[in-house]
């Protein structure tokens, strides 16, 4: 078998030849930090040859997005094939597939079929999830690759009793099993509530902060528990890059030296300096909008008070 550090150096021979998507974002194309990867801890940057040969030495890989730039979706496409070039087998875990969607996705693998057909079968059109045109070159790497695919997030049924009951509506086995039990420090807390409230634009009733961190929690121990139970050859996490951050998501969940956490974060503005973030690596890619979320976020809330 050969050694994950030959299979590093095994990355960059092979990468070479694999062409990275062409931008597909509209805005800040031209920013002078889009394209480039920042190697968090060493504050400089690396080739994506680099990056691979690096996430191939580790049997977990967590690749952060945003939900709606189909950059990030082409770019997380492009490191799975090219870990496969690499000599790597591992699973691609899904946030946006839920646990009672295990089966159908069994199912559909199962049989002959491309990635266009796993978006039906996934009932993704009532998903609330970008279109299923974003994720299936992702699919796509992986079915082309024969690698395991695998539904990583809660079931609806537990999801829906996290948001009504927080912990305590869960069965205890189930706290036990994704230690949930142990209470989080006062300052991983802190921080978690703060990024709620932000993914929210401050809209967060106060009376919601407990249930809105336990289904927070339970959905990053449940994504970790997903990986390490993809078995074979680790596991590759496609998520939201909040799951991704080491301070308080998934990584938090798994064995240090075996996970490695990277962020796909769009250019903003003319900030030329790369920000402090709680990731490994960060890759930046153009934006898709300038529209304001929170904008948004108030315009549906204002929609939905009328009489």
């Amino acid at each position: 078998m050969k050694s994950r550090v030959a299979l590093g150096v095994l990355a960059l021979s092979f990468v070479a030849a694999a062409p990275i998507p062409d931008w597909q974002s509209p805005l800040g194309r031209d920013h002078p930090l889009v394209g480039t990867i920042r190697d968090v801890a060493a504050a400089g940057t690396v080739t994506p040859e680099t990056l691979v040969a690096r996430l191939a030495t580790r049997r977990f890989v967590i690749l952060g997005e945003k939900h709606d730039n189909p950059d990030h979706h082409w770019l997380q496409a492009w490191i799975i094939e090219a870990l496969v070039m690499a000599g790597r087998r591992p699973a691609v875990a899904f946030e946006m597939v839920r646990a009672d969607q295990a089966d159908t996705l069994a199912r559909y693998l199962a049989a002959p079929g491309d990635a266009h057909g796993l978006g039906d079968a996934l009932d993704w059109r009532r998903s609330g999830w970008p279109a299923w045109s974003m994720y299936e070159p992702i699919a796509e790497a992986a079915l082309r690759a024969r690698v395991p695919l695998v539904a990583a997030d809660l079931s609806g049924a537990m999801l829906a009793s996290l948001r009504r009951g927080g912990l305590d509506a869960l069965d205890p086995g189930v706290v036990t099993r994704l230690h949930l039990d142990r209470p989080l420090p006062d300052a991983v807390r802190a921080r978690l509530v703060g990024e709620l409230r932000e993914a929210h634009c401050g809209h967060v009733p106060e009376s919601s902060v407990d249930n809105l961190v336990a289904s927070q929690r339970a959905r990053d121990a449940h994504m970790a528990a997903a990986m390490r139970d993809a078995g074979g050859d680790g596991a590759v996490l496609i998520a939201g890059a909040g799951h991704a951050r080491r301070d308080m998501g998934v990584p938090r969940m798994l064995p240090d030296a075996d996970v490695v956490s990277v962020a796909f974060l769009e250019v903003r503005g003319d900030t030329t300096s790369p920000p402090v973030v709680p990731f490994d690596y960060v890759w930046f890619t153009p934006r898709v909008t300038d529209q304001d979320p929170c904008e948004r976020f108030r315009r549906e809330l204002e929609r939905l008070r009328r009489p």
